[in-house]
C-alpha cells in the first residue's frame, strides 16, 4: 500500500476532493428543493438526471479521450462541473436543475473515467489491487466528508454551492500536475442483454435492482430528510451512515463470499438490508432506527454490488469477463435512473416513508429471486469460482474493469499454483513417475 500512495496519492487526493463535491452537491440538492417547495416528484426527476447524464458519458467518454486526449478531456469536464456547481442556486427550477444534473452526471463519470485509467496505468500487476481499494476507500471518506459541510453556516444562500465548486477546481490541480496522459484505450464491447441473461439471471436481475436502490440512496436520502422534517445536523448524519456502512462491511463480506455460496451470501445480505428498511418505515419516529436503517442499507447494497459481478464471473471464462461486466453495468445504469423516480412517486403519494418502502420492496425481491436461483442450478465448485474485487456502484467502467483485471489475475495465479501443486505431487510419487497414465486415471 506504501508504494500505491507514493505513486498515486496526488490522483488519490484529487479523487477524494472531486467526492466531497460530488455528495455535497447531491444532498444540498436535496435540502434546497425541500425548501424551495418542489415536490418528492419533481426533486426524483432532477435526481434521476444525475445517473441518465453518467450513463451516456460511460459510451461517449473513451471516444472523446481517443479523439483529444486525456488531458484535455478531464480539465473541460472538471470547468463544467465548477460552472454547474455555481449555477444551481442562480436558476432554482426542477427543469433547470434536471439539465444541469444530466450535465453534472455526464461530466463525472467522464472525469471518472479519465482518473481510473490513470490508475490502472501507474498500477502494476502486483499493486493493482491495492491501488483499487484505495481508490475505494478515498471515494467513500469522500462523500462521507460531503455530509459534514452540510453544517457549515450559509447566509448568503450561495456559500454551500461555492464550496464544492472551488474543490472540485482544486482537485484537479495535483492531478494534471503530477500525472502524464495514458495512450487512448478501447472500451469492452458489451454482451448482449439476452446473453447475459443466459449467463446468470441472478447477477443480470440483482444488478438491476441494486441500481434502483442505490440511486434511491445517493439521490433521494436528503430529499426523505427533508420530507420527514429532520433538522439539518440529522439529514447530514442520516445520509452519511449510508456510506459509513459501506465502508465497513464492504471488505468482511467479500472475503466471507470467496468462502461460501455467493447466491445464500446475497440471499442474507439483502435480507438484513429489506428488514432493517421495512424497520424504518414502521418506526420513522425514532432518528436512532433510522440510522441505524441506513447504515445497514449501506452496507449491503454496496457490498452486493462487487458479489455480484464476482457471482456472474463464476460463469464466465477469464475472456469474457469484462464483456460481461460491461453489461452488467448498462442495466444497473438502467435501474440507477429508474429507481429516484419511483421512489419520488412513492413518496409523494405515500409520503416520506415511500422511499424506505421502495428500498424494501427491492432488497426483498433479490432475496427472494436469489433463494428461487439457488433452486435452478448447483453453486460452482470453489476451486472454479472467481474471487471477489472490491468495487463501488460510484465508479465508472473503468474501475470495474479495473476490478476485473484484479480478479482475472487472481484466478489465473490461483490455477497455476494448482497446476504446480499437481505437478510437485506426481513428481514427488515413484509409482506416478513409472505409470503417468494410471496416476491421471487414480487422480
Amino acid at each position: 500500500m506504501g508504494e500505491v500512495l507514493k505513486h498515486s496519492w496526488a490522483l488519490l487526493l484529487g479523487v477524494m476532493l472531486l467526492m466531497v463535491g460530488n455528495g455535497l452537491q447531491g444532498s444540498l440538492l436535496g435540502v434546497r428543493g425541500g425548501s424551495a417547495g418542489f415536490s418528492a416528484f419533481s426533486m426524483s426527476v432532477v435526481m434521476s438526471g444525475y445517473f441518465a447524464g453518467f450513463l451516456l458519458a460511460s459510451r461517449m467518454t473513451p471516444g472523446m479521450i481517443r479523439r483529444v486526449g486525456h488531458v484535455r478531456v478531464f480539465a473541460a469536464l472538471g470547468s463544467f462541473i465548477s460552472a454547474v456547481l455555481i449555477l444551481y442556486p442562480a436558476f432554482p427550477h426542477p427543469i433547470i436543475w434536471t439539465i444541469e444534473r444530466m450535465i453534472i452526471g455526464f461530466c463525472y463519470c467522464g472525469v471518472y473515467v479519465t482518473a481510473e485509467s490513470w490508475l490502472n496505468n501507474a498500477s502494476s500487476n502486483e499493486n493493482r489491487g491495492q491501488a483499487l481499494s484505495a481508490y475505494m476507500i478515498v471515494q467513500m471518506f469522500g462523500i462521507i466528508a460531503a455530509q459534514m459541510l452540510l453544517l457549515v453556516p450559509d447566509p448568503s444562500g450561495f456559500l454551500l454551492f461555492v464550496i464544492p465548486s472551488v474543490l472540485v477546481s482544486i482537485a484537479f490541480a495535483p492531478i494534471l500536475l503530477s500525472i502524464t496522459p495514458t495512450p487512448a484505450f478501447d472500451t469492452t464491447r458489451p454482451m448482449s442483454l439476452r446473453e447475459l441473461y443466459t449467463v446468470s439471471p441472478l447477477g443480470m436481475v440483482g444488478m438491476f435492482l441494486l441500481g434502483g436502490v442505490f440511486a434511491s440512496q445517493f439521490g433521494m436520502a436528503a430529499v426523505y430528510g427533508s420530507e420527514a422534517g429532520l433538522s439539518l445536523p440529522q439529514i447530514s448524519t442520516f445520509v452519511a451512515a449510508f456510506y459509513v456502512g459501506a465502508l465497513v462491511t464492504q471488505y468482511p463480506l467479500g472475503w466471507l463470499s470467496d468462502r461460501m455460496d455467493r447466491r445464500m451470501l446475497v440471499v442474507i445480505v439483502a435480507m438484513v438490508g429489506g428488514l432493517a428498511a421495512a424497520a424504518a418505515v414502521s418506526l420513522s419516529g425514532h432518528f436512532t432506527v433510522l440510522l441505524a436503517a441506513a447504515f445497514l442499507v449501506g452496507g449491503a447494497s454496496n457490498p452486493l454490488y462487487s458479489i455480484l459481478i464476482a457471482h456472474t464471473n463464476d460463469y464466465l471464462g477469464t475472456d469474457r469477463m469484462a464483456a460481461g461486466s460491461a453489461g452488467l453495468l448498462f442495466i444497473n445504469g438502467l435501474g440507477a435512473i429508474a429507481g429516484p423516480l419511483i421512489s419520488g412517486y412513492a413518496m409523494q403519494t405515500m409520503g416520506p416513508g415511500g422511499f424506505f418502502v421502495l428500498i424494501a420492496a427491492l432488497m426483498l425481491g433479490l432475496t427472494v429471486y436469489a433463494g428461487w436461483r439457488m433452486t435452478r442450478r448447483p453453486a460452482p465448485e470453489s476451486d472454479d469460482a472467481a474471487s471477489v474485487t472490491a468495487v463501488g456502484p460510484v465508479s465508472s467502467p473503468v474501475a470495474v474493469e479495473l476490478a476485473q483485471e484484479v480478479a482475472i489475475e487472481a484466478q489465473e495465479a490461483a490455477e497455476a499454483e494448482a497446476e504446480e501443486a499437481a505437478r510437485l505431487d506426481v513428481d514427488s510419487d515413484p509409482i506416478a513417475r513409472r505409470m503417468p497414465k494410471f496416476w491421471s486415471l487414480r487422480k
